[in-house]
C-alpha cells in the first residue's frame, strides 16, 4: 500500500501519548512513515502536551503516565523513570528516543489551521516554517488533546479582576507569586501540585472548588468508579455531547504527601465564590477573599477548533464519536478523545484506529 508523499493516505494531528500509539500500529501494519501516512505536530519539540508543564512537576506526582507501545523495546519506562528531574524534561526524552527508534519522522513545528472537503478528498491546511500548504488526504486521525484549549467558567466580574489571571497553562513556578494572596480554583491534580507548591512561598494562598473533594487512600483508588467515569465519558461522546471531568467521578488518590498537605490545613477547599471583584473574589456568605492572582485549574476542552469546516459538532456542544470515527463523517478518526482521555486508553485505541484506518485505506 504505498502513496505519493504529497497525498498520503493518513495524517494523524498531534504527536503526544495517542497520536504515536496510532503511528506506531500504522507502522506495524505495513505503512510508511512520511510516504503512507504523516505525523505533524505543532510543538516545538518532543512530549506533546509535557514539555509545556511547568518545572516543578515531576513523573509520579500527578497521574501516572503509561508506557508508548513498543517502549519496552528501547528499554524504557516511565515507572522507573527518575522522579527527581523535571517531568517535562523526561517525556521529551523518552518520546525524542522513540520517534528516532521507530522513525516516524514527525514534521515540527507544523500547525493544523483547518480540516475541510474537497470533492471526495480531505484537506489538511498545514503552517510551518516554510509557509502554509494543503495536504489532501483520505483519512485524518486528529490527536490532538486538550491543552490547547484551556477553559475558565464565567462568574460575575471576571472581567474587573485588577489582578492577574493564570491559567494552568500559563504557570510557571511558585516563585512568581512570592509574598501575593492567591486564590487556586479547581479540584483535580494540578490545582494541588499549586497549592503544595506556593505554601509558604505565597503570602495568603485560599482553595476553591465547585465541589467537595473526595480523598481516597492511596492503594484503595475506585475502580469501579473509574470504570463508571471512562463509561459516561464514552457515552457523552456517542451522544455528541461535552465531555465530562474524569476526576469528578473518580477522586484523588490521597498520597503521602496529599495526606501532609490536609493535616496542615493547606488542602482543605471552600464552596466556589459567587463573584470576582477588582481585589479579591466575594463568598455567598458576604465573606471577601484578598487575592492579586487566581490561578484557574479549571481544566481543558477537546481542541477541534480545527475541525469547523467540516461541520462535525452537534447542538448538544460535542462531537458525536462512535467507534473512534465520527458518526457524521467516517473518514475522521479520534484519538485520545472521550474515554481514551487517559495514557492508557490512548494506547489501546491506538491499535484500534490504526486498523480501522487501513481497511478504510483498503476499501478505496
Amino acid at each position: 500500500m504505498t502513496y505519493d508523499p504529497s497525498h498520503p493516505g493518513v495524517i494523524v494531528i498531534g504527536a503526544g501519548q495517542a497520536g504515536l500509539s496510532v503511528a506506531y500500529y500504522l507502522q506495524k501494519l505495513g505503512l510508511v512513515p512520511g510516504e503512507d501516512f504523516l505525523i505533524v505536530d505543532r510543538g516545538p519539540g518532543t512530549g506533546g502536551a509535557w514539555q509545556h508543564r511547568w518545572e516543578a512537576l515531576r513523573i509520579g506526582s500527578a497521574h501516572r503516565i503509561n508506557d508508548l507501545p513498543g517502549m519496552k523495546e528501547l528499554g524504557l519506562s516511565f515507572d522507573d523513570a527518575d522522579r527527581h528531574a523535571p517531568a517535562k524534561a523526561v517525556v521529551a526524552t523518552y518520546y525524542r528516543t522513540y520517534e528516532e527508534h521507530f522513525g516516524l519522522r514527525v514534521e515540527r513545528p507544523a500547525a493544523v489551521r483547518s480540516v475541510f472537503n474537497r470533492g471526495i478528498e480531505l484537506v489538511v491546511r498545514i503552517a510551518g516554517p516554510a509557509g502554509q500548504r494543503d495536504v489532501p488526504t483520505h483519512t485524518v486521525v486528529n490527536a490532538t488533546g486538550t491543552w490547547g484549549s484551556p477553559f475558565v467558567p464565567y462568574y460575575p466580574g471576571l472581567n474587573s479582576f485588577a489582578g492577574r489571571h493564570v491559567h494552568t497553562t500559563d504557570y510557571v513556578a511558585a516563585s512568581e507569586f512570592a509574598g501575593q494572596s492567591v486564590v487556586v480554583v479547581g479540584g483535580g491534580t494540578s490545582a494541588i501540585g499549586f497549592l503544595l507548591e506556593l505554601e509558604g512561598v505565597a503570602g495568603q494562598l485560599a482553595w476553591v472548588s465547585r465541589r467537595e473533594i473526595e480523598f481516597l487512600d492511596e492503594g484503595d483508588f475506585d475502580l469501579e468508579a473509574r470504570v463508571s467515569a471512562v463509561a459516561m465519558q464514552d457515552l457523552a461522546a456517542r451522544e455528541g455531547r461535552a465531555l465530562p471531568s474524569i476526576v469528578s467521578g473518580t477522586g484523588v488518590p490521597k498520597t503521602r504527601r496529599i495526606a501532609a498537605g490536609i493535616e496542615r490545613g493547606t488542602l482543605v477547599a471552600r464552596p466556589l465564590f459567587t463573584a470576582i471583584e477588582p481585589d479579591g473574589v466575594r463568598f455567598a456568605d458576604g465573606s471577601f477573599q484578598k487575592a492579586d492572582a487566581i490561578i484557574w485549574s479549571t481544566g481543558f476542552r477537546p481542541e477541534l477548533r480545527h475541525l469547523a469546516p467540516l461541520k462535525l459538532r452537534e447542538k448538544a456542544g460535542g462531537i458525536q464519536v462512535g467507534n473512534s470515527s465520527a458518526w457524521k463523517d467516517a473518514r475522521v478518526f479520534f484519538a485520545g478523545y472521550g474515554p481514551q482521555g487517559s495514557t492508557v486508553g490512548a494506547n489501546r485505541a491506538g491499535r484500534t484506529i490504526a486498523r480501522q484506518v487501513v481497511a478504510t485505506l483498503s476499501n478505496l
